[in-house]
């Protein structure tokens, strides 16, 4: 593999996915043991998301979650992937950010999306309607002029303990919302590895546009996808059935289920309906041997200049997923905290 003169980031974002077998709380205990474990391999952060009243995830109030995975950890940044702005009043986000960031100083990321809830009951329930993802410009405006001291909105109030804290903020973001995330000069999550040339050209307009601003000198990429790494081919794509047996299952019945093991789903009998999203939905993520791996990896980082890279597996195998987490971890050259990184592995532009 070639060399690069700077390491390149690996982090996890971790969807609480429920499992068969296993209710929403187990998950939501799953997620802070898996940070654990994420830390001991030495990725850079641990970040949760925010679903509402969807089956098969149980993470609907991240900077809850967070503030668990934080103080079960003690050294992997910390964050939300994300928080969905137009779900909540900018005021009340940057409250809870900053008890965070009082709590585990130096450690909580921000991150923030544009989704609004996914069907109209849900966003009724939170009082918000599809309109308001178009507002969010101006909300994350407003929750930044929280942090810093500069909103005007609103005289006299603060949002305390937040003003005046370094909590880094991050745009999750494709098409327009990475234009927005130039704009306002602040680093870009971007996903997913499946439309790969929509993903190239999303990185190369946030680049262009950037912006710099008080948070950002400079345009900073994460890239975001599912990688599966095993010790053989089909190993690593039994790692992806669960998930796109689900994704094709909500396609078909407009609900998503919590995930089924591997072998439940090679025995199942499909639709043809069903098995086309099925296969659609295996295609296209990082999944192999290591040797395989590593050189999507090294394609990836060519055609994005990837600052870091953001992993999303879920698969209902829990060994499998921290084996696959540990060979990555071994490729990428992560080292826990405290140890000296290895010689050669995967690594970032120069």
């Amino acid at each position: 593999m070639s060399s690069f003169s700077a390491p390149l980031r690996f982090s996890f974002l971790d969807r609480s996915r429920t499992r068969q077998g296993h209710d929403a709380p187990q998950a939501l205990r799953d997620t802070v043991a898996l940070a654990r474990t994420v830390e001991d391999l030495g990725y850079h952060r641990f970040w949760v998301s925010e679903h509402h009243s969807v089956p098969g995830v149980a993470g609907s109030a991240p900077t809850v979650l967070a503030a668990a995975v934080a103080a079960a950890t003690s050294t992997v940044r910390v964050g939300t992937g994300g928080v969905m702005l137009p779900n909540h009043r900018p005021f009340v986000v940057a409250e809870q950010f900053g008890v965070l960031a009082s709590l585990f100083p130096g450690r909580i990321d921000m991150g923030l999306g544009r989704s609004v809830g996914f069907t109209d009951g849900v966003r009724k329930a939170l009082g918000r309607d599809k309109q308001d993802a178009r507002a969010f410009a101006g909300q994350l405006a407003e929750l930044l002029g929280w942090l810093d001291g500069t909103q005007q909105a609103h005289p006299g109030v603060h949002a305390r303990p937040a003003e005046g804290l370094r909590i880094p903020p991050y745009v999750l973001a494709t098409g327009e919302g990475a234009a927005l995330a130039a704009a306002a000069g602040l680093p870009l999550v971007v996903g997913d590895l499946r439309t790969r040339e929509e993903l190239v050209r999303a990185v190369d307009g946030y680049r262009t546009a950037f912006r710099p601003s008080a948070w950002a000198d400079e345009p900073y990429v994460i890239v975001s996808g599912t990688v599966a790494v095993a010790g053989s081919e089909e190993e690593a794509r039994r790692l992806l059935l669960p998930e796109a047996w689900a994704m094709a299952y909500s396609r078909t019945h407009g609900t998503f289920p919590p995930l089924a093991p591997a072998g439940e789903i090679e025995n199942r009998t499909m639709t043809d309906r069903e098995r086309g999203f099925f296969e659609s939905g295996l295609r296209g993520h990082l999944a192999g041997t290591g040797g395989r791996v590593a050189a999507g990896l090294e394609q990836l980082v060519e055609e994005t200049g990837a600052d870091e890279v953001m992993v999303t597996t879920s698969t209902h195998d829990r060994a499998a997923l921290v084996d696959s987490l540990t060979r990555l971890a071994r490729l990428a050259g992560l080292t826990a905290p405290g140890t000296t990184a290895p010689e050669g592995g995967v690594h970032s532009r120069g």
